[in-house]
């Protein structure tokens, strides 16, 4: 049995779906499908926080609510940052930054993935937009002008337009055989939520220590001491780090920290999340686009993985819109390469920005450690840096697209 559609997305995870949402409505036939079974999950507000999460920029929180699932978000558990401390654990550099110096209620919200995931599934759950669960890709060719798509219980889909959302180790890149740079971080992240003695303050906190960055980032259930964080440590500690009991943990946790937000009271359970960088050589090929992490994973040190990827989400969409309307063929080269010329050098620049950060403050020599340490004691005294920075923080940089502008 075949089905066809006019745009295929393969991947319903947080772009997939924002990409579909933002295509709704457009005469198009869109069919999304996923190997997982795309049901929206109970959600208890005063329920365990997920471990992974995302920093949703300004312009983020634009595209969620102009395809309609901002509101869902809000209605689960969405905290809002105002302030982001950063400093050198090495040195002596810290620079402080605030939504008020641009005049902005706040930096963005820390999210849950699983939130921002369900209340995109909601609004796909009332759209006419083809959904299909369950659904493993094992092969992928060309027939004639389309792509032809086998599944693992034997389906077959048909279109001329393929759209790899499907995550960093994607289906649909390697079948096509698009080439990739990547190469290993040779650290791994720990991720979980702990509570801590004082309260966060709406401040995203970032240690830069000699493993390797540590982020403590605001949650809200009821109060302000519990966060999420992220440490970035070499394999071997990880590793000691994931052995230990949880009262070991919350210590070593609290040294890494400098106590900062106090004792760490409690610590949910940990993943351990080995990194890697890599960037899709091409976002685009003949009836195929790659969006989110199936064309770049980053470095999760700023929080700007999936920002990337719903703004890549928008571009798409944007372009794929504008061609409808002047008639023009969707899987066309022209028209997907519109769509690689605006996201790949803004994604090429943040992520080289990233790498050059992870190095700088791996860096151990005297030297580096006093120009990092200069770096910051300059920025922090730069109202202009510091503005710069902040607009980078809320998304509201480079071209952007219609669903994300003010």
């Amino acid at each position: 049995m075949e089905t066809r559609a006019d745009v295929l997305i393969v991947g319903a995870g947080m772009v997939g779906s924002a990409l579909a949402l933002a295509l709704q409505n457009s005469g198009l036939e869109i069919l999304l499908l996923d190997g997982g079974p795309l049901t929206v999950k109970p959600f208890a507000v005063d329920g365990p926080f997920e471990p992974r999460v995302s920093a949703l920029s300004v312009a983020s929180q634009r595209i969620l609510e102009r395809v309609g699932a901002w509101e869902g978000v809000r209605q689960r558990r969405a905290s809002p940052y105002t302030d982001m401390h950063v400093w050198d654990g090495s040195g002596t550099g810290l620079v402080h930054f605030s939504a008020s110096s641009v005049h902005a209620e706040h930096l963005g919200h820390i999210v849950e993935n699983r939130v921002v995931q369900d209340a995109l599934l909601e609004c796909l759950h009332d759209s006419d937009i083809g959904l299909l669960a369950n659904a493993r890709l094992e092969q992928l060719r060309h027939s004639g002008d389309d792509w032809l798509l086998t599944l693992a219980d034997g389906r077959q889909l048909r279109s001329p337009l393929v759209i790899a959302a499907d995550g960093a180790h994607s289906a649909v890149r390697r079948l096509a055989g698009c080439e990739t740079r990547e190469w290993d971080y040779l650290h791994h992240a720990i991720v979980t939520s702990v509570r801590c003695d004082k309260p966060h303050a709406n401040t995203a906190w970032q240690r830069f220590t000699d493993d390797g960055p540590l982020a403590f980032l605001p949650l809200q259930r009821g109060d302000e001491h519990w966060c999420s964080i992220v440490w970035s440590i070499t394999p071997v500690e990880a590793e000691r780090m994931m052995a230990l009991n949880d009262d070991a943990f919350c210590r070593a946790l609290e040294r890494a920290f400098e106590g900062c937000l106090g004792t760490v009271l409690a610590a949910d359970p940990r993943l351990c999340v080995p990194l890697r960088q890599r960037h899709a050589k091409r976002y685009v090929d003949n009836g195929l686009a790659l969006i989110g992490d199936a064309a770049h994973t980053i470095h999760p040190l700023a929080g700007q993985g999936v920002n990337l990827g719903f703004l890549d989400a928008a571009v798409l969409a944007e372009e794929l819109l504008a061609a409808v309307q002047r008639g023009e063929r969707l899987a066309d080269m022209r028209v997907l390469s519109r769509y690689e010329r605006r996201r790949m050098p803004h994604n090429l620049a943040l992520m080289a920005a990233m790498e050059g950060f992870e190095r700088l403050f791996q860096a151990d020599r005297l030297p580096l450690r006093w120009l990092r340490n200069t770096g910051l004691k300059l920025v922090d005294q730069s109202a202009q840096a510091k503005a710069l920075f902040v607009r980078q923080a809320l998304g509201l940089s480079g071209d952007l697209p219609a669903l994300a502008r003010p």
